[in-house]
């Protein structure tokens, strides 16, 4: 199954970035990734412990960036919210067959490799340049509809 936390995680950065610095809360997140705010909360706690964001608690409180959003990048991001390989490995080939007994030692180059590469390209992508492009694209500020 493909994992979403990588864009639904950077879409929550960039809408942290969007507000300015204000605090925001999870349920107003929630309404712009239109989703359940307890994914959002998950996924806030992730980027937490990894110090992409800080929470100030109790009435007015929510999240904020933990450092500037130029500062952050979607390779941050991904290290953040995603959890195990980025490509993984068939369970049990047949050891019996040729190219069961081999595939996963071939595999693993290439695998690894590519990984490397999807890194380097999310390292290259910053908080900052999404959200430059998402206002370029919106021309205007945008409250989600809740």
């Amino acid at each position: 199954m493909k994992s979403r936390r990588l864009a639904t995680a950077a879409h929550i950065l960039s809408l942290l970035e969007f507000e300015g610095g204000r605090p925001v809360c999870s349920d107003y997140i929630a309404g712009s990734v239109n989703t359940n705010p307890v994914v959002v909360r998950r996924l806030l706690a992730a980027m937490g412990r990894a110090r992409l964001v800080v929470a100030q608690p109790g009435v007015g409180g929510g999240s904020q960036l933990a450092r500037p959003a130029h500062t952050i990048t979607l390779r941050d991001v991904y290290d953040a919210v995603e959890d195990g390989p980025t490509f993984t490995l068939h369970d049990d080939p047949n050891a019996r067959c040729p190219v069961g007994k081999h595939v996963h030692e071939a595999l693993l180059t290439p695998l690894d490799a590519a990984t490397e590469a999807v890194r380097a390209s999310l390292a290259a992508v910053t908080i900052a340049d999404l959200v430059k492009s998402i206002v370029g694209r919106a021309g205007e500020r945008h409250t989600p509809n809740h």
